[in-house]
């Protein structure tokens, strides 16, 4: 879950895919989850197929999707929705949930996951867990702690009916390559405990920074399916085979299965990949890829989830089923799919809101580091509205009352309603473009001494705060409407009385820093910040004085534009 530490050379260009198959299914349109959802593990038990991604430090833990066909996709929230599960207040900015791994043995799903709990510089600290349960959803088990050697654990259960844990080694020793290889030890299912002597099982091939293990079996051979080159354009998918866990690991002859490096493909950065087979015996391959706002530059929307079909070489080996390397976005689908039906789908491409007349926020909500609680959240005390009491400032990482939703498009409109009647200048609520902590946009209702109630707009960049317009009065108490808008790499703020017409609030903001690409700083390889998530447009109240002051927010809007 690095990203790269100075470039290699590019292969050679290939040319993209083109235009979408004759189906004898329908067509996969690719991103299949637009917006950040990277490091998809996916996993077929009968019909049904489930999509699990990485958090980092959004609750809940571990994003779960379902399908019947592989092309229409129906959230089910996340996995991890208690504090025993996943402890996160206080994690640094992308720790948190890396690399989940979904899988299914006993009659139960089995989910292993990292909680990284400092990652800036030579150390990383994580914590990597497995629990059980009857669906996806949960109820999960108590966790069982394995060993935190490194990071992007996975299970592979075998037929002999014996499970074995993977995961990269991370070395902090100067002079050693940081990427140790990859680890696998013995997990006992009944005993729910490793055991057994942890070894390494392959150090990787040339391309390096190998982590992101998945193992499989077929016709006689293991199959370590890697990701290498980091997490940012240099992104590959590695496979390598042995005829046992003890033996000899081959590499693929031709290289990475998959990688977008070097070319002008619309999915860049490629990479982080796990199998699946369907019932009538056909493979694909989900993957993490990026879709950047101009050609090698900044993606916003994080790391999204693709699906790639795969075919078997006669010798073998699984490759793209269209003989090239390169990420499509048109896919030909399984043929005979069934309807997805455990939820109404919606497509990601929709306008969509939200009154808050539900009793829990909706799956595609998410909240920061710490889980909603009625002390701090409620969706009852005011019928039609979601009402936040403030805690910890925008740039906490330990409580803060946030809710958001991810950016799954370069345009888009977002709008909120918001009643607040702040008392002091320690008072915020508002509307929020945020990436992390030190990276974000605010505009915001708050008080000041001389103007009374106004709007603010806030600008934290890097860790830099500054409000790049004069503030607006809003007198009296009656609710305003606020406005976002993105158009690629700019951002506007307006906001309204309701009914009245949008006006700006200060000048276009740079939306394209909300970005993996500009939150990493510090020395090369080893920065202090790492930017693993994305882009999000958030609900959110801040108060200082912990004086317990309700925003309600009611009749959320986000209208994308075109992909």
């Amino acid at each position: 879950m690095t990203a790269s530490a100075g470039p290699r050379p590019a292969p050679a260009a290939t040319p993209q895919p083109g235009t979408p198959p004759t189906p004898h299914g329908a067509a996969i349109s690719n991103p299949v989850l637009p917006g950040f959802h990277p490091d998809p593990s996916i996993l077929r038990v009968g019909d049904d197929y489930y999509l699990a991604t990485s958090t980092f430090e959004w609750q809940p833990g571990v994003l779960i999707h379902h399908s019947r066909d592989l092309v229409h996709w129906t959230p089910l929230g996340g996995a991890l929705t208690t504090e025993a599960l996943l402890p996160m207040a206080g994690n640094p900015d992308s720790g948190g949930v890396w690399a989940p791994c979904l899988s299914h043995a006993d009659g139960l799903f089995h989910l292993v996951w990292s909680n990284v709990r400092s990652l800036g510089g030579a150390f990383k600290d994580i914590r990597n867990y497995v629990a059980t349960a009857p669906h996806p959803t949960g109820p999960w088990s108590e966790p069982t702690e394995v060993h935190g050697a490194g990071f992007d654990p996975s299970l592979f259960h075998d037929d002999d009916g014996r499970s074995w844990l993977l995961a990269m080694k991370w070395d902090h020793r100067p002079g050693h390559d940081p990427f140790g290889g990859i680890l696998i030890q013995e997990y006992d299912r009944t005993a729910r405990a490793a055991k057994g002597p942890l070894r390494t099982l392959w150090h990787g091939s040339d391309v390096g920074r190998t982590e992101g293990p998945h193992l499989y079996r077929r016709d006689g051979w293991y199959y370590l399916m890697v990701a290498e080159g980091g997490t940012g354009y240099e992104h590959t998918v590695t496979v390598a085979r042995s005829r046992t866990l003890t033996g000899f690991w081959e590499a693929d002859p031709l290289g990475p299965m998959l990688t977008s490096y070097g070319s002008d493909a619309t999915l860049q950065k490629a990479g982080h990949g796990s199998l699946v087979q369907t019932p009538g015996g056909d493979w694909y391959l989900a993957h993490l890829c990026a879709r950047p706002l101009t050609p090698g530059g900044r993606c916003p929307l994080g790391r999204e989830t693709a699906i790639q079909r795969v075919t078997w070489s006669d010798d073998g080996w699984p490759r793209l089923a269209d003989g090239g390397r390169l990420p499509a976005v048109h896919v030909q689908a399984p043929a005979a799919t069934t309807p997805t039906a455990a939820a109404p789908h919606t497509s990601p491409d929709a306008d969509w809101h939200d009154d808050f007349s539900a009793p829990r926020l909706r799956p595609e909500w998410a909240t920061l580091r710490i889980l909603p609680d009625p002390a701090w959240l409620t969706l009852t005390e005011r019928p039609g509205a979601l009402r936040l009491r403030g805690q910890e400032s925008p740039a906490s990482t330990h409580r803060q009352s946030l809710v958001a939703r991810r950016q799954q498009h370069h345009r888009f409109t977002a709008d909120v309603t918001v009643a607040y009647a702040p008392e002091t200048s320690q008072q915020m609520a508002g509307l929020t473009h945020f990436y992390n902590t030190r990276l974000w946009h605010y505009l915001h209702l708050t008080r000041d001494e001389e103007l009374g109630r106004v709007l603010r707009l806030g600008v934290c960049d890097n860790g830099a705060y500054t409000e790049p317009a004069a503030p607006v009065p809003v007198p009296g108490a009656a609710p305003v409407l606020l406005r976002l808008e993105a158009d690629g790499e700019h951002g506007q703020f307006s906001w309204s009385h309701p009914g009245g017409a949008f006006r700006p609030v200060g000048p276009r903001l740079d939306v394209s820093r909300l970005s993996d690409e500009y939150a990493v700083t510090g020395p090369d390889p080893l920065p202090a910040t790492w930017g693993f998530t994305g882009a999000f447009i958030g609900l959110c109240a801040h108060d200082l004085p912990r004086q317990g002051l309700p925003a309600d927010f009611t009749a959320f809007r986000y209208r994308p534009g075109p992909r």
